[in-house]
């Protein structure tokens, strides 16, 4: 029996001899050695085995052999631990260079920028245009209400919670899975938030709208503050927001000029000239500086503003004043 033993030792210490000579050979070595050939984009796809990645790299001309590549693989324990993912390689690579770069995980990323105040269709757009996404398969996913409770949102959509940032994502994801990752970074985001100013009688749904209305409301970052105390005012006043952008994003298919006749819809549940309180949720995607504005407002007894042109608004506190600044800064304009 111990002689059985011995014999089975010397046979695969002479098999792991016998590959430690041949993955020293010249086909586990670079195509092009001394250059760097660019490199070029290859996919291991989801279902692909061992055999199919190597061969698939022979094709390709980034590795010599593919049966080399498979013994290697095998040899060091890592036939099945190829990722799934695009990968830039190159033929001036060893073939355990790109077995390494395979099994790392290290895919290649595509940058997609999500600026604050964008909205879930346009995020949408964004991702189609990246190649990251189908359009309307990840519209379609934010506006799932039973996969946004799962995400612990108490909501019948994403909007307001598909954080705006910059993001590097590989392709082949799910829509489901790059939602989780944008929703993921909202919930850091707001976990990072102090929990003293957190706690107030408006939920995280109510904070989250109205911070989506200050972020379209105004492009100067020091008036977050401001706008949001004037809404403050409003809701505690029982008056209406009379907000255009809240308006706008009821209109389907909006062609950019809002008319009367859009103020006066009764129809549209995101009209505030007509409904009392907070629209049913968000506008957009608000960023941390509308959220906190939202959060500590201004101490202010401003009840009005109105556009400047220019980037910033004219505040009062008065329906006197504001209609004296209406007259200013946007009738003089219309005149023109």
């Amino acid at each position: 029996m111990i002689w059985r033993w011995i014999a089975g030792a010397l046979v695969v210490t002479a098999g792991v001899a016998a590959g430690a000579v041949f993955f020293g050979m010249k086909q586990l070595e670079p195509i092009y050695p001394d250059s760097s050939p660019a490199p070029q984009i290859f996919e291991v796809e989801r279902g692909r085995g061992l055999g199919q990645v190597a061969r698939a790299l022979e094709r390709a001309n980034l590795i010599r052999d593919a049966r080399a590549m498979i013994l290697l693989a095998r040899w060091r324990g890592d036939e099945g631990r190829l990722m799934v993912g695009e990968y830039e390689l190159s033929a001036g690579w060893s073939t355990r260079t790109i077995l390494d770069r395979l099994i790392s995980g290290r895919v290649v990323t595509y940058e997609v920028v999500l600026p604050e105040g964008i909205r879930a269709s346009e995020v949408a757009l964004r991702l189609e245009a990246a190649g990251l996404a189908d359009a309307e398969e990840f519209l379609a996913v934010t506006r799932d209400a039973e996969f946004t409770r799962s995400l612990g949102i108490e909501a019948d959509g994403l909007e307001g919670f598909l954080y705006p940032e910059t993001y590097r994502l590989p392709r082949k994801l799910a829509a489901q899975e790059i939602a989780k990752i944008f929703v993921a970074q909202f919930d850091q985001i707001w976990n990072e938030i102090d929990p003293n100013i957190r706690d107030q009688s408006m939920s995280r749904l109510e904070i989250v709208t109205l911070a989506s209305i200050v972020e379209k409301e105004t492009a100067a970052p020091e008036e977050r503050p401001l706008i949001a105390a004037v809404f403050h005012n409003r809701l505690r006043l029982g008056m209406r927001l009379e907000t255009d952008p809240t308006v706008i994003y009821g209109i389907p298919d909006f062609d950019g000029n809002i008319t009367r006749s859009h103020l006066r819809d009764r129809s549209n549940t995101y009209n505030t000239y007509k409904i009392r309180g907070l629209p049913p949720g968000p506008i957009a995607n608000p960023g941390v500086d509308a959220l906190l504005a939202v959060l500590q407002p201004a101490e202010s007894d401003f009840l009005y503003f109105v556009s400047r042109n220019d980037g910033t608004h004219h505040f009062s506190k008065t329906y006197r004043e504001h209609t004296n600044a209406v007259r200013r800064y946007q009738l003089r304009r219309r005149k023109r």
